[in-house]
């Protein structure tokens, strides 16, 4: 059996287990994905313990996306440059190897959706948040040529972001870190907008990172992470104002789907993952 599995406190809330589960019935494999809520004290055991039970692998979510960095042998470059853990797989001689697919996976649903994106400063990006989920997305477009300006109440997140993450990208001058005052410029000349932030995740769906007295352009697209509810505030105002807006759930997909493929070694049912979240 192919046992999986997600580590995390809390992990009840996860859409995983339907999603990885209905991908192993669907591609006729004995295996089974498990919520393992670890608290914040007992991170290192847990991670040996997969290699202890057995476990081909496991996904990490907050808050030991960093913590389980110092109990695993191996990191991949993905993981290194973000800085941050979310699938493990575990090899066939017990390595515990660390990677994230959280960047490939936000990268692939914006090829699915068609963003029109590319080396160009035209097709800049404007990322708001300097977080977790932040590092993944810039990593992600920067990696791609693609200019993305880092937007933080905090200027200095957003500073350490991007000193953290330009010495593993090409070009050094690809990102950029910014004051929250700026937004209005930086609106202006993005064609991508990013939502990293919490603002508007259930149960605060009338939030916005995004002010009222701001328009969006016909031309630009805006991407929300979150994906509860299905429609955010800051997917309403877009559409509003004509803009493509687009949630979240096509990422934890893919970034699911990939971990699934490093898991299994075949390829991912990407349908019948989306039908099950």
């Amino acid at each position: 059996m192919i046992l999986v599995g997600l580590i995390g406190w809390p992990v009840g809330h996860s859409k995983s287990p339907a999603m990885h589960n209905a991908a192993f019935r669907a591609a006729g494999l004995d295996g089974y994905y498990a919520l393992l809520p670890v608290h914040p004290d007992r991170v290192g055991e847990a991670v040996a313990g997969l290699r202890a039970l057995g476990f081909r692998g496991a996904n990490v979510t907050v808050p030991h996306k960093q913590a389980v960095i110092p109990f695993l042998d191996e990191l991949t470059p993905e993981a290194r440059a973000i800085g941050a853990v979310n699938t493990i797989i575990v090899g066939e001689d017990g390595t515990l190897i660390g990677t994230n697919t959280d960047a490939a996976g936000f990268w692939q649903d914006l090829q699915e959706l068609g963003a029109p994106l590319n080396a160009t400063a035209a097709s800049s990006a404007l990322i708001l948040g300097a977080g977790g989920s932040a590092r993944a997305v810039a990593y992600a477009l920067a990696s791609h040529g693609i200019p993305a300006r880092m937007l933080a109440r905090r200027p200095e997140q957003a500073r350490a972001l991007v000193a953290s993450l330009s010495p593993h990208l090409s070009e050094a001058d690809i990102l950029s870190a910014h004051a929250w005052p700026e937004l209005p410029h930086l609106a202006a000349s993005s064609r991508l907008i990013v939502n990293c932030t919490p603002v508007g995740m259930f149960p605060h769906a009338d939030a916005s990172p995004w002010p009222d007295d701001l328009s969006f352009l016909p031309e630009q697209w805006v991407y929300d992470l979150i994906y509860n509810p299905r429609q955010t505030r800051l997917m309403a105002q877009a559409a509003a104002a004509g803009a493509r807006a687009h949630h979240g759930l096509g990422m934890l997909v893919h970034q699911g789907a990939r971990a699934w493929e490093l898991w299994t070694g075949q390829p991912a049912p990407v349908d019948v993952m989306r039908s099950a979240v």
